[in-house]
């Protein structure tokens, strides 16, 4: 039922509706889901657990991951497990200040992946274009500097939103066609003009996403050309292979995002809203349950302290990250 202030036209709350056509399959859709989110929880922590206490992986490659694997397990935990209540014991309601809340939370911290993923790739060409200085360019200081840096530059654009979004009449109802509260979803259920919500929302994907990626391509140019400037087969392979975890972590993060953002904004009447939904939860839970599968496998130093741990050994190994 929709409960609307008369002076204001805010709701009381929202109803989210899950995925749009495909309720009867709800309680199936929810066993990927949770597999995928427990898998996303306890690799995180695990890489979290590794990096605090193994002394060979206290480097800046890792603390940039680590920090990656925090703002993962905010982003799963911000909307599977309200998802999960949709699809197990419909629980659909979720109050205004709620949605934003959540709101607020993802795109934050969407914008704090995509930072951690430039910042990586700034690590790799330091480490390979730069491996004498290595140490001296990416020291603790700067690391926590460029980190904390990330986190207030989307506090800053994202804060915005919510405002944006609060002052906006809603008299279209209160249903969300979606499992957890997207910014685009959300105000149009608004009566009002929404016009400075949609261009506001694309300055702040080109200041992030376009900026971010911008980085990336230029460090990987870079890296590409002092990978291939290199006299030996073997080094080039070796070189090149510490790129290959952070290269699929930006596929894993991009693709989807790029999907969700393009088909939102220019596929809305071609491509099913079921289909919108899910790779709009695909986005959110791809990166955090595939990086530290990825990092884990090809990532030498964290296999290493693995099988350490499993083997029982509590021998302390250090390695050249380079």
């Amino acid at each position: 039922m929709l409960i609307l202030n008369q002076t204001d036209l805010t709701p009381a709350s929202f109803i989210l509706n899950g995925i749009p056509g495909l309720e009867d399959m709800h309680i199936w859709i929810s066993f990927p889901f949770c597999s995928m989110y427990v898998v996303a929880v306890v690799g995180n922590c695990g890489l979290l657990y590794l990096i605090r206490y193994e002394d060979s992986l206290h480097r800046s490659m890792y603390y940039f991951l680590a920090m990656l694997s925090l703002t993962d397990l905010v982003i799963c935990s911000s909307t599977i497990p309200k998802a999960l209540c949709i699809f197990w014991f419909n629980l659909k309601e979720i109050g205004f200040d709620e949605c934003l809340v959540q709101m607020f939370f993802i795109h934050i911290f969407t914008g704090m992946e995509s930072g951690l993923l430039m910042l990586m790739a700034l690590d790799r060409y330091v480490a390979i274009c730069y491996p004498l200085h290595y140490s001296a360019i990416l020291t603790n200081d700067v690391i926590g500097k460029v980190g904390l840096a990330t986190f207030l530059r989307g506090v800053l654009l994202i804060t915005p939103f919510t405002f944006l979004t609060k002052r906006l009449p809603y008299c279209k109802g209160n249903v969300i066609p979606h499992t957890y509260c997207d910014h685009m979803s959300v105000v149009k259920l608004s009566c009002g003009n929404v016009k400075v919500n949609a261009i506001y929302g694309l300055v702040v994907a080109l200041l992030i996403g376009g900026l971010d990626i911008l980085c990336i391509t230029v460090s990987y140019t870079m890296i590409l050309r002092a990978v291939v400037s290199l006299s030996s087969e073997d080094a080039r392979q070796k070189a090149f292979s510490t790129c290959t975890a952070h290269i699929c972590a930006i596929v894993f993060s991009y693709s989807p995002a790029f999907f969700f953002f393009f088909s939102h904004r220019f596929g809305g009447h071609t491509i099913p809203p079921s289909c919108h939904i899910i790779v709009a939860n695909i986005y959110l839970l791809l990166p955090p349950t595939m990086n530290p599968v990825v990092y884990g496998v090809k990532t030498k130093q964290i296999r290493d302290c693995v099988m350490r741990i499993l083997s029982g050994s509590k021998e302390t190994k250090s390695y050249n990250i380079k």
